[in-house]
């Protein structure tokens, strides 16, 4: 299933595409907290015996048309990360707690965001929500496109990017390496989304991200990656070389 990468119109969804989208939002998100409702108690009591502190992160985040929510993840870092840090995960953080490694390699943590869906503050599949700090690093031009959709789990980025901590350490500054490196094809990515929301795109993002988390790759053939690069340049060239 091949989709047009670098076509650079975007093509406004539906209202009742994007009323699909809602109902398997909704469907997907109550179905996924009872079926996994034994999994979602075992981490819990795991993350309680583990280390001191609350059983979820919260997190302000930016959503639909800029509104701010606070994001739901299993906490698997050390009580006080934030003030400790920044708001990115280098490669061997110290604040990661033991059961912390686990729930972020496996992306177990991301799971409590299935609430986020029920209420509406995000949907399955999206861009996924960045703090507000980060959001202020694209160009109003980027920040309405994002903004137009409802933060996901998951998405072609999210894929890509699965293990992003490992790009980043300490010897180079990770905020400039996201900003600089990583964001500019988020948005690439991002974009393209933004042009091919619709149930069955959504469904193969799903089923992409499953098996990726159950067998460690995605089939070619779903065409989750694609080159990028005409894009890129064109971005690039539009924001003077940068962010």
């Amino acid at each position: 299933m091949e989709s047009d990468c670098n076509r650079r119109v975007p093509a406004w969804p539906s209202h009742g595409t994007m009323a699909v989208k809602r109902i398997l939002d909704v469907v997907g998100s109550a179905l996924g907290l009872l079926v996994l409702l034994p999994v979602l108690v075992i981490v819990a009591v795991a993350i309680k015996f583990d280390s001191p502190g609350p059983i979820f992160f919260r997190q302000e985040r930016v959503g639909l048309r800029g509104r701010s929510f606070r994001i739901f993840k299993f906490r698997s870092m050390v009580v006080g990360a934030a003030r400790a840090g920044t708001a990115l995960t280098v490669r061997g953080d110290t604040r990661i707690t033991r059961a912390g490694m686990f729930l972020r390699s496996s992306k177990l943590d991301e799971l409590p965001q299935l609430i986020n869906v029920l209420i509406g503050d995000m949907s399955i599949v999206g861009p996924r929500p960045e703090v507000p700090e980060f959001m202020n690093y694209y160009t109003p031009d980027q920040r309405a496109i994002i903004l137009s959709m409802r933060p996901g789990i998951t998405d072609y980025a999210a894929i890509l990017f699965r293990d992003e901590s490992s790009l980043l350490d300490r010897e180079r500054d990770p905020i400039e390496v996201y900003r600089r490196e990583i964001m500019p094809i988020k948005f690439a990515y991002y974009e393209r989304y933004s042009r091919e929301i619709g149930m069955l795109n959504d469904l193969r993002i799903i089923l992409a991200t499953m098996l990726l988390l159950i067998v460690g790759s995605v089939p070619a053939r779903l065409g989750i990656e694609c080159s990028l690069r005409p894009l890129l340049h064109h971005r690039k060239s539009e924001a003077g070389g940068s962010l």
